[in-house]
């Protein structure tokens, strides 16, 4: 029999473009440390098993999850390592719960990103080895190809791609945790440097450093441990197609098979009217319109009509990104997954603050895993 799952605590550091007086081990420990004592649990006594999520690519090591047991009080405990976003993790950690094999499990994230003095290298370093490589193009003209796609499919134009990161830079301003929190108008964003036509500057993601930690507990064990707890009521992922030739460029199809995947765990059979909130991927502008559509939250080829409107705004009927998204926030390799379902636990616990969302019971989180994978995950969150 399945059983209900839980997210009972919540820790994490601040997000940061960068952190010199602090190491990734001391990030994880303060991260854990903050998301255990939130839980009300000992790591040695009450945790069965441990995720992380961590990609030897990014950190220029190899076997990275070798350093997290010291770290989050994981030595001699099971651990399940994934070179994956952390909404993957905590899938992970739902089903291995759901399933009954364990009670209580820690997922663990993190990024330190300002360690990469050649970020571009190393994302070019993940393309195909014999027919992209090669080339030896910068890794970011796919965010331009496939926004010039997106907009030419869907009649999306560059206004309203640029509104977006207008939006969530001044939802930012809001979160004291965020890295890039501004006020810029869409002037700003239309006369910054283009980078990858037609993406400009103001419209990508910068990357941050930042730890984050959950724990998740069985229904019994979150009536016990937490007065608050966060159920997961779904998860879904896909891995799209690999290669740039066989992708669709003007779809996210990763995004919404993962999203039918979470609607069908969750029950949830029309997302517009029973998804209250949603903290999408918006690594580049334009990705949290087509992230929208793509999970059925507006009609195809509405996403950017629906922004221009108002339709995304925090006091709108679906606030998306009132973290302030990647582009407010920052971007966190593995864990940019886990920032979003933080917000949602955040929103739904009513501890967000001044950007705190009045009446909010279901929320979804988003992924993607970044250039130049094509695969997400989503996560539907309830406070009920």
């Amino acid at each position: 029999m399945q059983r209900r799952v839980a997210i009972i605590g919540i820790g994490y550091t601040p997000f940061r473009p960068i952190t010199p007086e602090l190491s990734f081990k001391e990030m994880m420990f303060e991260a854990a440390q903050r998301a255990y004592e939130d839980a009300g649990v000992c790591p040695r006594r009450d945790i069965d098993a441990f995720v992380t999520c961590e990609e030897d690519f990014t950190h220029g090591r190899s076997i990275f999850n070798i350093h997290m047991p010291d770290n989050i009080g994981a030595v001699l405990k099971r651990i399940h390592t994934l070179p994956a976003d952390g909404i993957y993790g905590l899938a992970d950690a739902y089903m291995l719960i759901n399933t009954g094999l364990v009670d209580v499990m820690a997922v663990e994230s993190h990024s330190k990103a300002s360690n990469m003095l050649t970020p571009n290298y190393l994302v070019a370093h993940a393309m195909d080895p014999v027919y992209n490589k090669p080339l030896a193009y910068n890794p970011y003209f796919i965010a331009g190809m496939e926004m010039n796609r997106f907009l030419c499919e869907t009649g999306t134009t560059e206004e309203q791609c640029a509104l977006v990161a207008v939006k969530n830079k001044a939802n930012a301003l809001l979160n004291p945790q965020a890295a890039y929190g501004d006020r810029i108008t869409l002037d700003d964003v239309l006369d910054s440097e283009m980078m990858f036509h037609p993406l400009s500057r103001l419209e990508m993601s910068a990357p941050a450093d930042g730890g984050i930690v959950m724990v998740l507990a069985c229904e019994e064990k979150a009536y016990a441990l937490s007065d608050r707890p966060v159920w997961v009521r779904g998860v879904g992922w896909c891995s799209d197609a690999p290669s740039l030739e066989t992708r669709d460029w003007g779809k996210a199809v990763y995004a919404q098979l993962a999203g039918d995947m979470a609607y069908r765990v969750a029950g949830i059979g029309n997302p517009r009217l029973e998804i209250d909130f949603a903290e999408v991927d918006d690594t580049f502008a334009y990705k949290e319109l087509q992230h929208l559509e793509a999970l059925r939250l507006c009609r195809p080829g509405e996403a950017g009509l629906m922004v221009e409107e108002g339709g995304t705004l925090r006091d709108s009927e679906l606030p998306v990104n009132v973290s302030g998204g990647s582009l407010g926030v920052g971007r966190l390799d593995e864990a940019t997954g886990l920032q979003k379902v933080l917000e949602v636990v955040i929103q739904l616990r009513g501890e967000a603050g001044s950007r705190q969302l009045d009446d909010v019971q279901v929320g979804l989180a988003q992924s993607w895993r970044g250039l130049p994978a094509n695969s997400g995950a989503v996560a539907i969150l309830s406070n009920e």
